[in-house]
């Protein structure tokens, strides 16, 4: 029997998941190198993974307006209109011809994260050779590897195997009580399997049952374990049960001294017309508990949820009304439960140290199908979240008149994706990128997390940016540099374009802070991009004028 099936089967009937706010919880205490690679970086950083389980159709998610009469003629019975009430929303007009998307009119939500810094859409993500099974293709995504590896591991569990060694011995302790990684729901994934083929996770329900089943069977554990693969997992199966007690407790402890934003409501339901089966929103309570842990000073740093039904192989929209439908609605609802999710953050003071991303096992094909849906596809859009990111468009709108066997091309590899999040965000060094086998995309990274905010560059900066608000500005903004060691300092305004906008000089800091105001209402609403240099060192924030 394979090690991952084994794992899972007896998982099953073990006890090593609470329950809090009605949602199943699996513990993945992971090892404890992310103290070495979140040491390299920043132990208070938090990365969300969202599966959009079952493959999203993302010609449909994030369309090229440009090619918008290519788009209709290849998908007709399913194509959002570019006219009335219910057509397309243009995400950004300031991006070039070959970035202009637009986005389905029910992602309201996302256009306003977008418009005020806060998200991301990269384009055309995924592999060489995409593998188009629903299981291999989670499995590829899940290990980080290519279309012929076989890696008994995930990318999240060599990581943090990696980063935090000696688990589970040395752990929970005093400066880590918290288990490391927390999957919410009952699905089991290769994600945090470890290089040694023991998962750091289990597929488990109750907490309880673990207990109940030892003291059914009425005999302590045993004292040594037989010299043995099953021996292996007995030892590992014991050693995991002795910590349970104390991370349900910390998870408890968290989700009550945690608390979510007044007046924040998390959407529940879809507006408008679907199937039954969509109409409930499943990503607003595992994001909700999520907000709770992180406000409750749960120090987990991977976070894996997950929302499903984007298989649309038929009625994937209304057939009266393609801008309604299955897809219309999960889209809505990833959206709304993500901008209440940051607000959330935002209203804790919480949202800069949370970068939230998505992706799925494939795409779907350009053309639609007879039944109004797609069939499995390759590239597909990542859509990523947080204070923290560059914002805009990554990537350029595939060409739909040169086509990969009817998919859209791959331009950005997944890996491309993680590499640049364990290396600009986590902080982790070009060796643990190696140790997980990202070494070959070290230097194919991508602009995502906030020149300032990067932790890829471990030497130390003169100038910092502190604070540029209100953020979304109309006419007066205010800015705070930090900066180490006396120097003139300059600021710089650029639209997204690159072209220059304004220009101040902010003169030398007598006490380690320079504060400037900005006035900013001669500039066009759209997103903005402020440059502060000290002659050695540029630093870089977004912002959005209204």
């Amino acid at each position: 029997m394979e090690r991952r099936k084994f794992i899972g089967n007896v998982a099953k009937s073990s006890a090593l998941a609470v329950f809090l706010g009605n949602i199943p919880v699996k513990l993945l205490a992971i090892d404890h190198k992310a103290i070495k690679a979140v040491m390299e970086g920043n132990s208070d950083r938090i990365l969300i993974l969202i599966q959009l389980h079952g493959g999203n159709d993302g010609l449909n998610t994030v369309l090229p307006i440009n090619q918008y009469s290519s788009y209709y003629n290849l998908r007709p019975n399913i194509a959002i209109p570019d006219h009335g009430s219910r057509k397309f929303i243009t995400l950004d007009s300031t991006l070039a011809d070959n970035q202009l998307v637009g986005i389905h009119p029910d992602m309201t939500a996302f256009k306003d994260l977008y418009d005020q810094g806060r998200s991301t859409v990269i384009q055309n993500v995924g592999y060489e050779n995409m593998n188009l099974s629903h299981f291999r293709g989670r499995d590829i995504m899940f290990m980080g590897g290519g279309s012929t590896d076989n890696f008994n591991s995930g990318w999240m569990g060599r990581y943090l195997d990696n980063a935090y060694p000696g688990y589970p011995e040395n752990y929970p302790s005093n400066a880590m009580p918290d288990p490391l990684g927390l999957e919410i729901g009952s699905s089991f994934s290769l994600a945090f399997h470890r290089a040694n083929g023991i998962p750091a996770g289990f597929n488990i329900e109750s907490p309880q049952r673990f207990y109940e089943l030892i003291s059914g069977v009425g005999v302590a554990p045993p004292i040594t374990f037989p010299d043995s693969h099953a021996g292996d997992e007995l030892r590992y199966l014991m050693e995991f049960e002795k910590q349970s007690n104390a991370y349900a407790g910390r998870l408890k402890d968290a989700y009550n001294a945690g608390h979510n934003t007044a007046g924040i409501n998390y959407p529940t339901t879809y507006p408008l017309n679907a199937d039954p089966g969509v109409i409930h929103n499943p990503l607003s309570d595992q994001l909700q508990l999520i907000a709770r842990l992180i406000s409750g000073g749960l120090k987990t740093r991977i976070y894996l949820c997950r929302i499903g039904g984007f298989d649309t192989h038929a009625r994937q929209v209304e057939n009266y009304n393609t801008t309604m439908g299955s897809h219309a609605a999960l889209l809505y609802h990833l959206s709304s439960a993500m901008k209440a999710f940051q607000d959330d953050l935002a209203g804790q003071s919480l949202e800069d140290r949370v970068i939230s991303m998505t992706f799925t096992e494939f795409g779907r094909r350009v053309n639609s199908n007879a039944s109004y849906g797609t069939d499995h596809g390759k590239s597909f859009p990542m859509l990523m979240f947080g204070s923290a990111l560059n914002g805009g468009v990554i990537g350029n709108n595939a060409n739909l008149n040169d086509l990969d066997d009817g998919n859209l091309k791959l331009q950005i590899d997944y890996r491309q994706v993680y590499t640049t999040l364990l290396s600009d965000w986590f902080g982790v060094s070009n060796d643990t990128l190696n140790a997980i086998y990202f070494g070959p995309w070290e230097n194919q990274k991508l602009d995502l997390v906030e020149t300032s905010l990067s932790l890829s560059n471990t030497s130390p900066k003169n100038i910092s940016i502190e604070e540029l608000y209100p953020n979304p500005v109309r006419d007066m903004a205010y800015l705070v540099v930090k900066i180490s060691s006396p120097a003139p300092v300059n600021m710089k305004i650029y639209d997204t374009t690159g072209r220059f906008m304004l220009e101040k000089n902010l003169g030398r800091s007598i006490d380690g802070y320079i504060k400037a105001e900005l006035q900013v209402g001669s500039l066009e609403p759209g997103i903005y991009q402020c440059f502060i240099s000290d002659g050695k060192t540029n630093v870089v924030k977004r912002f959005y004028k209204q």
